[in-house]
């Protein structure tokens, strides 16, 4: 049986507790007022600052000294309620900033454990004969999906409940006023939002406790017949997975930006999920091997682990480049405007994510034997994890927060907060059940697993 060591779990609580007040103080920095907005702005960037923080006074008193027609007071009239209009929107996105910061890793930390799911379940259905021995880590890291689901729930809640601004479909004054908007709400609107969520972290939920119980189950069994409920579950489950990630990457990720769409959106967000989490199980499983356990997990295993890391970095690399280059090509306004945003306000963090999620991968994981190092994969898969956090930062935070946006003291404690959070209840799911399954028909060859 597993221990979680003490030093383990003061460090997740350390973790914990620093993001919380990290996050605290993010919250209580967001400007209130657009004065209070304009003077965060000018502190942090003066020139820009000044332009955005003139006073309206000012601005009004330099235009009556040219004012000698009614033409000249309707043009003022119309810059005043521009600027006002953009005071206003400076506001909303410096409010966004602490909310957008706990979204993005919330999402981040989720999309694993639902990503090792969905991964539990392939070789449940498949029967892979190499990964039993890895089965409880993958239910450890699923056990995840619990409180990461209810707090991203209770997030979506928050935003139809109008405490944020992440979803600008939820503001009523907004779709009154935009056409294109009130043609997507059958489907984007509140009560679909969260009716959608429960039922998708609800169906998720409930074939994880399903599996894991029939897996304990089968430990103690004198036949297989837990296997092979399992193996029909995790069968039927993978049909509703592919349906409910897709419609969960276009309700919770790409409805932040609801004019513009992609067919190819929920493939590219479960290559993200699914190369985080199987580099987050390659990492658990090398550490629990270092501290005695998993003895028979040898370097075959982790070899392959390293392979699908490796293999999902270049598939991610794929849908990228496929999704940019025919949005790019066409050149469709309302299609464009998604990577137009993205290389415009943030060029160096975007193309950085990619050069790390792709060009590092592939360098340090093309040597066959390098995937049996585990140093080398521990480090590519710290490279990999931020990369891909990136990622899910870039997919909110640029509609959300837009040109206002940095990773600051709020996006850290974020991360941190949730990391906490992860650690603690993954490896205390893992204290609850023999690490090494038995009675599974292929553990054998999972023990005896060598190429």
């Amino acid at each position: 049986m597993y221990t979680f060591s003490n030093r383990l779990r003061i460090a997740s609580f350390i973790l914990m507790a620093v993001g919380v007040v990290g996050i605290a103080i993010g919250f209580m920095s967001a400007p209130s007022t657009v004065e209070e907005a304009k003077a965060i702005v000018a502190k942090h960037d003066a020139g820009h600052g000044e332009a955005h923080a003139a006073p309206a006074s000012e601005h009004h008193q330099a235009t009556d000294t040219h004012m000698e027609s009614n033409e000249h007071q309707v043009a003022a009239n119309h810059e005043a309620g521009h600027e006002a209009g953009h005071d206003a929107h400076l506001l909303q996105q410096l409010q966004n900033k602490p909310w957008a910061a706990v979204y993005v890793a919330a999402l981040f930390f989720l999309f694993i454990a639902l990503g090792v799911l969905a991964f539990y379940g392939i070789n449940r259905a498949a029967q892979a004969g190499w990964s039993p021995l890895l089965f409880r880590v993958m239910e450890g890291i699923t056990a995840y999906l619990v409180p990461g689901g209810i707090i991203v729930f209770v997030l979506l809640a928050m935003s139809v409940a109008h405490m944020n601004h992440l979803f600008v479909w939820l503001d009523p004054e907004v779709v009154a006023h935009d056409k294109l908007i009130q043609g997507k709400s059958g489907y984007l609107n509140g009560a679909g939002l969260l009716i959608r969520a429960a039922i998708f972290i609800g169906g998720w939920v409930a074939y994880r406790t399903l599996s894991r119980k029939w897996s304990l189950a089968q430990d103690k069994a004198s036949d297989n017949a837990n296997f092979v409920k399992n193996f029909r579950l995790s069968a039927g489950f993978l049909v509703f997975f592919l349906i409910s990630e897709s419609m969960m990457s276009w309700d919770w990720v790409m409805s932040v930006d609801p004019h513009w769409f992609s067919t190819l959106f929920g493939w590219y967000v479960f290559a993200t999920m699914f190369v985080s989490a199987v580099t987050v199980l390659a990492l658990i499983t090398i550490y629990l091997k270092s501290k005695g356990y998993l003895q028979q997990v040898n370097n075959s295993h982790i070899h392959d682990l390293a392979k699908f890391m490796f293999a999902f970095s270049i598939f991610w690399t794929y849908l990228w480049f496929s999704q940019f280059m025919l949005i790019w090509y066409s050149n469709i306004p309302e299609e464009v405007t998604y990577f137009v945003t993205r290389i415009q306000d943030f060029k160096l963090s975007y193309f950085l994510m990619i050069a790390i999620n792709f060009v590092l991968p592939v360098l340090l994981l093309i040597n066959s034997d390098f995937k049996r190092i585990n140093w080398l994969v521990i480090m590519t898969g710290l490279i990999i994890l931020f990369g891909h956090y990136l990622d899910v930062y870039h997919m909110i935070v640029p509609a959300t927060v837009g040109d206002q946006a940095s990773i600051g003291l709020t996006e850290i404690s974020a991360l941190l907060f949730f990391a906490g959070l992860f650690i603690f209840v993954v490896f205390t799911e893992l204290t609850k059940a023999p690490l090494t399954p038995e009675n599974n028909p292929l553990i054998e060859e999972s023990k005896h697993f060598h190429y």
